[in-house]
């Protein structure tokens, strides 16, 4: 994913042929292969005080370009480990990837409780 201006993270220009990810070089990080990394960074971050017909246009096509992108999920997965709070990242926006993150949050405290639950049931069995 391109960086706002702001991000020291400095990359490489993704190669221009996709490189399946069993075969990728594993000392090799992912954004390097980032298909966004040839496009606009306007693209996937919002010009100030965009109207709201031309960000959602916007963020299509940066979601069309996530689509055909070979490191999707590892961008997908950065974005919601940093969390990024801006752009398009793996395919979702920033509104999309706190949907995800509240999802996880819920699954993993039903999860705990079910092991706790079954905890007790394994002690008094």
């Amino acid at each position: 994913m391109p960086q706002p201006p702001h991000s020291s993270l400095q990359v490489a220009a993704v190669p221009a042929q996709r490189v399946p990810t069993r075969d990728r070089d594993q000392d090799a990080p992912w954004h390097t292969e980032a298909v966004c990394r040839r496009d606009e960074a306007g693209l996937f971050f919002a010009p100030s005080k965009e109207p709201t017909a031309a960000r959602l246009s916007r963020e299509e096509a940066a979601k069309r370009v996530c689509a055909r992108c070979p490191v999707m999920v590892e961008c997908r997965e950065h974005a919601l480990l940093q969390p990024e709070p801006y752009g398009v990242w793996g395919g979702l926006t920033a509104a999309e990837r706190r949907v995800v993150l509240a999802r996880r949050r819920r699954r993993d405290v039903e999860l705990q409780k079910a092991a706790r639950t079954g905890d007790s049931i394994a002690a008094a069995g």
